[in-house]
């Protein structure tokens, strides 16, 4: 084990400078690697020496032997001071050193080199010294051997590297006293084993804690094997495996093993020598703990829970008696954790001790459980009384509760404004009633379940002085009887009362569904009315449209007075459900006149309708005729004419409620299209008219004409008659000539 004169906690602001460091590098010789990193403000020459003298403190004596490769990083500093740091190479370590490359500048130094050469101060210094740029340092250190300040792969970390040398000093410097005063006090125990006596030494105790370093050892040695592993698989390259600082060259890992092993076996015997002098300690200890849990469990322990057997009568008293019974577990529950913890004990001390102590301490163990297992049944199954308890009274309270909003719903007065609120208070006192109803399913379950956990409490030991706890539970079983009877009798009364609520909320519900169809009616009807006085204006084109407009206006009637009749049976239903609930309904006062009021408007108005269609069928019957007859008498003209003037009177006379108020039948533009129709027709006849005195007086002068014709005709047949006269003697004549020239001829 190499001796280390001086810690890295005593120069830590030094070497927090990183003036020097071994990188884990190595060269082509497997020397290690010295970096010198210089900078423009390196002055102190002192702290330089200092931290070289530390950094070769490290090394075994065969790692120094193979020698040092020195790298002296001047690229930031002045050749005065590169020079300085290599002649003090001489001084420190001239037998470890074997090469010294300064890395100089690109472009500095050219001429200054002349002034002094390296190589040819050899001999004098004892090493060879060579100038080179940082990018020809591969000529003589591999790539992977070199830092990321020289082009290099090679990781270090200054600050891990520091902080793993000031874990590993102070684990050997804790280890080692550690070992130290372990080692005096096993062997001061040695003369007092026989005895099996208390020895003086027993209240020695290690300045540090065993584990604690053992911790810190092996957390240590994971990260010098875990950085080797790495080292060993991710480095090496054509220069061999990677170096670290901390590796088994630097003695670092095998110190801390071989320290770990000297503490383990240490601290085994020193573990084994204090259990066996805690031994008997523990077993007096255990034994007086045991008999002091048991004495109060059953003495004062048991005594405050059997005067407990009340249920109360209340939620706030269960709830008072809830209270007093944590308090009583409070105080079980400091006993029982003695008990576990005196348990674990003398079940940790039974594998290891001797057959009477086993003995005695499964005796101990015996008695305490079974004083601690009864005592404990016996608070479980008080708790679960009294939880079952609250159960009973909580939910006997919401019961109350609910019946008492029930019956406040009941005795209130039913005055809704309209059925939708009726219906929806309905709803509310039948939901209220089936809550009431789930409330006392409820009651009933919690009460059943009380009085069983009071049944199957945990009876104690037999004591022929104590008392028996039945008539605690008997009365416990009364209570809950009674409560239950009692719910049971306002649930049946509030019912009853619900009944007659539920009949007349449902006849409220009926009356104002018959309001509001009546008011349906009236609106139905006015609806009607208004379609009559807007739409219903056309008398037709001829009597074929009429009739049907007439049919329709029949149709149209009935659904009125079927509405009407609607309307009047509803406010008859409104009557007498009115008796039946002795209240005063709107309907009587408002509704019955604005259905009567609507009614006669529209009996009026359609029967002004119905006489205009049968005064157009006439009109239009009576012109169809007289415009279809040839022969057409001047009075059924003068008929049709007379009708359709006061057809178009009366189409613009408007229609007389019986209030007094007026309404035209359409737009005046409706009326002036229905009256276009009708002056159409009549001045169809109108043209029949001057048609038929064209007629007459052609007639006329047709008779006169031929009356002169025939004077004519007279006078031309009696020229025709005078004239045949004279033809006919002249034939004769001509033919008495004919025979006689016949004659002649016969005789010739």
């Amino acid at each position: 084990m190499s001796n280390v004169p001086v810690e890295a906690t005593n120069m830590l602001p030094i070497l927090k400078k990183k003036l020097a460091f071994l990188s884990g590098g190595k060269d082509r010789r497997s020397g290690l690697i010295l970096t010198i990193p210089l900078s423009s403000d390196q002055t102190s020459m002192e702290e330089l020496s200092a931290t070289l003298d530390y950094l070769l403190s490290i090394p075994s004596q065969k790692c120094k032997a193979r020698g040092f490769t020195v790298i002296v990083d001047g690229r930031k500093s002045q050749w005065n001071i590169v020079k300085t740091v290599v002649l003090m190479l001489q001084n420190v370590i001239p037998a470890e050193v074997s090469l010294v490359c300064v890395v100089k500048p690109d472009e500095f130094w050219d001429k200054k080199v002349t002034h002094f050469c390296f190589w040819k101060e050899k001999d004098r210094l004892g090493f060879e010294v060579i100038l080179v740029s940082a990018n020809k340092l591969t000529r003589y250190i591999e790539p992977c051997q070199l830092t990321d300040d020289f082009g290099g792969s090679l990781d270090y970390d200054h600050n891990d590297w520091l902080n793993k040398r000031l874990v590993f000093e102070k684990f050997t410097r804790e280890s080692t006293s550690l070992l130290d005063e372990l080692s005096i006090i096993n062997d001061s125990d040695k003369s007092s084993a026989e005895s099996k006596e208390k020895s003086a030494d027993c209240g020695l105790l290690p300045s540090f804690d065993p584990e604690t370093v053992l911790q810190t050892g092996h957390e240590l040695l994971s990260e010098l094997q875990q950085r080797r592993f790495n080292d060993s698989e991710g480095g090496g390259g054509q220069g061999g495996p990677a170096w670290c600082p901390m590796e088994e060259e630097l003695l670092a890992q095998p110190q801390v093993m071989k320290l770990l092993d000297s503490l383990r076996e240490q601290y085994t015997r020193y573990q084994e020598i204090c259990r066996q002098r805690n031994k008997r300690t523990q077993l007096d200890e255990i034994h007086a703990k045991v008999m002091q849990v048991v004495t109060w469990l059953q003495g004062p322990g048991s005594e405050l829970l059997k005067t407990q057997k009340a249920i109360g009568d209340s939620m706030r008293a269960a709830q008072a008696l809830q209270q007093k019974h944590e308090e009583i577990e409070s105080q079980h529950s400091e006993w029982f954790a003695v008990y576990v913890e005196l348990n674990q004990q003398i079940s940790a001390l039974l594998g290891g001790g001797e057959e009477e102590e086993v003995a005695e301490l499964k005796a101990l163990q015996q008695q305490l459980s079974e004083v601690c297992y009864q005592q404990a049944a016996q608070l479980e199954g008080r708790q679960n009384v009294l939880q079952a308890a609250q159960g009973f009274h909580s939910t006997t309270q919401e019961l109350s509760q609910q019946l008492d909003g029930l019956l406040g719903m009941l005795c209130a007065d039913v005055a809704p404004a309209d059925g939708a609120s009726i219906q929806q208070n309905l709803k509310l006192l039948e939901e209220k009633l089936q809550a009431v109803e789930a409330g006392l399913a409820s009651l009933r379950q919690k009460g059943a379940l009380l009085m069983e956990q009071m049944c199957t409490q945990p009876p104690w030991p037999l004591d022929e002085a104590e008392e028996s706890p039945a008539g605690g539970q008997q009365d416990g079983s009364q209570q809950v009887h009674t409560v239950m009877e009692e719910m049971q009798l306002r649930k049946q009364r509030c019912e009853d009362m619900v009944d007659v609520r539920r009949l007349k909320m449902l006849q409220m519900v009926q009356l104002f569904k018959c309001e509001e169809d009546a008011l349906q009616a009236v609106e139905w009807l006015g609806e009607l009315l208004d379609a009559l006085l807007k739409t219903h204006v056309r008398l037709g084109d001829d009597s074929q449209e009429t009739r049907t407009m007439t049919d329709k206006h029949r149709k149209f009637v009935d659904v009125a007075q079927s509405t009407y009749d609607y309307g009047r049976q509803l406010l008859q239903a409104t009557v007498v459900l009115c008796q039946s609930l002795r209240c005063t309904t709107r309907s009587s006062g408002d509704t019955l006149p604005r259905l009567n009021r609507v009614w006669k408007q529209f009996s009026v108005s359609s029967e002004e309708r119905q006489q205009r269609l049968e005064l157009a069928l006439s009109f239009h019957a009576a012109a169809e005729r007289v415009l279809q007859q040839e022969c057409v008498d001047p009075e059924s003209l003068d008929e049709v004419d007379s009708c359709g003037k006061t057809l178009l009177d009366r189409l613009t006379l408007p229609v007389v409620f019986p209030d007094g108020t007026e309404q035209f039948f359409g737009s005046p533009g409706d009326t002036a299209a229905a009256a276009e129709a009708v002056r159409e027709r009549l001045l169809l006849v109108e043209e029949r008219r001057l048609q038929l005195q064209e007629v007459e007086l052609h007639d006329e002068d047709e008779e006169e004409m031929l009356n002169g014709q025939e004077a004519r005709l007279d006078v031309i047949g009696e020229e025709l008659s005078e004239k045949e006269e004279q033809d006919e003697e002249e034939g004769e004549e001509a033919g008495q000539q004919h025979e006689d020239l016949e004659r002649a001829t016969q005789d010739c």
